[in-house]
């Protein structure tokens, strides 16, 4: 049996392309009620190191971390280790964590990570920095960007108060990124604050003349403790392209400061301007690999929430046979719903559309381009379907019920679908309480067009409803619905 040489060709395309070591290395310190310690974070560039066979298709990279504490020049600390990679068939990042017990006084932190696979593939890093939490103050730990958290009573060096904390690398939030994550400690309130208190947060962007703006703010009241634990998420998909400072504040019911803390950070959001959208290049994006046939099915299927100026336009580029124009419309309308990430979203949609597809599809386009696939991408799956195919005087008919409908502000909205051909799927609406939409009067009447003589009046153009009968109970399920 021949091999595949696919493993082997990815490889030695990543070694040869591959950029000098990069890592992220920082550290932030703490209290603790048995000693202040210092955490060392440190997040490895995948690309950037060597990765060597471990196994048939499998690779790891390995790095060698010296960690120094110096005072007066003299070593009080000290850790050197080998970090592995995760063994994996592509180079991956790869992060760690250490937690050190330190005394009051000011020290020199030195960091250097050394390529073990690669001569001379290396990073060092250098601060100093100086750890002294009062006693009877508040005081406050440094703040700790978060690329994500969860629950974890576990202890370990990635746990602090019964949570999993992994760091963000390099303080910056790219394009991808939706929520700002962030944890900090405050200590000694309950020493010094007998009353409830108040924590702000805020977010302020560095103009390039120095000058700061506050762009959004949060707040958090809380009773004294030994340690208060404060972590957050806020939302920045509107947070444009910038350097920014987070700022918190401990502040007592006077609003008086009683301490803060800042930590900078970068955020990279290009496409939020429509002008940007308008210029991107789309040989980055999703789009890039569509082709006619993917492009115009993904077309038709956003048809329904396009915006109604824009539909003529979406119509001109359906029918057209240039496919840049194609993915300019569809990259720019998912870019406009998200512009963090557009492809996670366009695919997110577009599994509920061939689903959609495979289930309403008659035979007279895709499925959600018939009633009730349009219905169901433009406004979400019903709370309620009920689908009636035994009526004597009445072809099969179903009527779907939302008992919220934000995009109208309305509640208890209803629609009802009825198949008058016979023909497979081919439902189509015949009326909904939805505002915007079909609204028929006699739906009723139009339902039971075989028993014309049953209306509530001789006169079939007048009638709106049929009268009562035991097998007639479409107009009893609509209003009980």
């Amino acid at each position: 049996m021949k091999k595949s040489v696919l493993p082997f060709l990815f490889f030695l395309f990543s070694f040869t392309s591959m950029q000098a070591l990069d890592a992220s290395i920082a550290y932030a310190t703490f209290k603790s009620p048995e000693q202040n310690y210092a955490e060392i974070y440190l997040h490895l560039v995948g690309n950037t190191v060597n990765f060597i066979t471990i196994d048939s298709g499998q690779y790891q990279a390995s790095v060698e971390v010296i960690i120094l504490f110096k005072q007066y020049d003299q070593i009080v600390k000290y850790d050197k280790y080998r970090l592995n990679s995760p063994i994996s068939a592509f180079p991956t990042d790869f992060i760690d964590q250490k937690r050190f017990g330190l005394k009051d006084g000011a020290y020199e932190l030195e960091i250097s990570v050394n390529d073990l696979n690669m001569e001379d593939n290396a990073k060092s890093f250098k601060k100093v920095f100086t750890v002294d939490f009062s006693k009877d103050k508040i005081e406050q730990s440094d703040i700790q960007l978060l690329s994500s958290f969860k629950e974890d009573p576990v202890p370990s060096d990635f746990t602090k108060n019964g949570f999993y904390l992994e760091s963000l690398p390099f303080n910056f939030y790219g394009r991808n990124a939706s929520r700002l994550t962030f944890y900090n400690e405050i200590y000694n309130t309950d020493q010094v604050l007998t009353d409830e208190f108040l924590i702000r947060y805020f977010v302020e962007k560095v103009e390039s003349n120095g000058q700061s703006k506050m762009v959004m703010m949060g707040n958090k009241k809380q009773s004294p403790k030994p340690v208060n634990v404060l972590l957050v998420q806020k939302n920045i998909m509107e947070l444009k392209s910038g350097n920014y400072n987070l700022v918190i504040e401990v502040r007592n019911r006077q609003d008086e400061l009683l301490s803060s803390k800042k930590m900078f950070f970068q955020r990279a959001n290009p496409l939020l301007d429509e002008s940007e959208i308008l210029n991107t290049d789309l040989q980055e994006e999703f789009v890039k690999n569509l082709d006619g046939e993917e492009l115009q099915y993904s077309l038709r299927a956003i048809a329904m929430n396009v915006k109604n100026s824009d539909v003529e336009i979406l119509n001109m580029v359906i029918a057209g046979k240039d496919l840049a124009p194609k993915r300019r419309f569809l990259f720019t309308f998912w870019a406009g719903q998200n512009p963090n990430d557009p492809g996670a979203t366009y695919e997110k949609y577009m599994e509920v559309a061939r689903a959609v597809d495979k289930l309403y599809r008659s035979g007279f386009g895709f499925g959600f381009e018939t009633d009730r696939g349009y219905t169901f991408m433009k406004y979400g799956k019903p709370n309620d379907i009920m689908s009636v195919d035994n009526d004597p005087s009445a072809p099969p008919y179903e009527i779907w019920a939302y008992n919220e409908f934000p995009v109208t502000q309305q509640n208890n909205v209803k629609f009802i679908f009825y198949n008058a051909s016979l023909d497979g799927g081919n439902y189509v609406m015949l009326h909904s309480t939805a505002r915007g939409e079909m609204r028929n009067p006699q739906w009723e009447v139009e339902l039971y067009r075989n028993a014309p003589n049953d209306g509530q009046t001789n006169n079939f153009i007048d009638n709106s409803q049929m009268g009562d009968n035991f097998n007639r109970q479409a107009r009893k399920f609509f209003n009980d619905m």
